[in-house]
């Protein structure tokens, strides 16, 4: 059955948002994920996600000695979370009243 609002579209903005905090892997992404929602996201969620965002130049592959892939962003990827995150706030900020019935 097809939900009205299931939030699908939000995955590349939480994501891009995520890794503007701190370099991550897609299992840190999905862990993180988990804590938030409850339910960890499959790797063909995940990566997916990471490789259009990588193909559009708002993240980077680093590698600082790590053994296993961290994403980082770039400036381009700077600027798209700004604009995203200051977008979101314009769409949802006079319905903050609704959303703290949520918790």
């Amino acid at each position: 059955m097809r939900k009205c609002c299931e939030m699908k579209g939000f995955l590349s903005f939480i994501v891009l948002k995520m890794i503007s905090k701190n370099e991550m892997s897609g299992e840190d992404i999905r862990e993180e994920l988990k804590q938030r929602k409850g339910s960890k996201p499959s790797p063909g969620t995940i990566y997916p996600v990471l490789k259009s965002l990588h193909e559009s130049g708002f993240i980077q592959e680093c590698t600082h000695g790590h053994k296993i892939k961290k994403y980082a962003l770039t400036k381009k990827g700077k600027k798209e979370v700004e604009s995203a995150t200051k977008k979101f706030c314009e769409l949802f900020y006079d319905m903050r009243g609704e959303f703290e019935k949520c918790v």
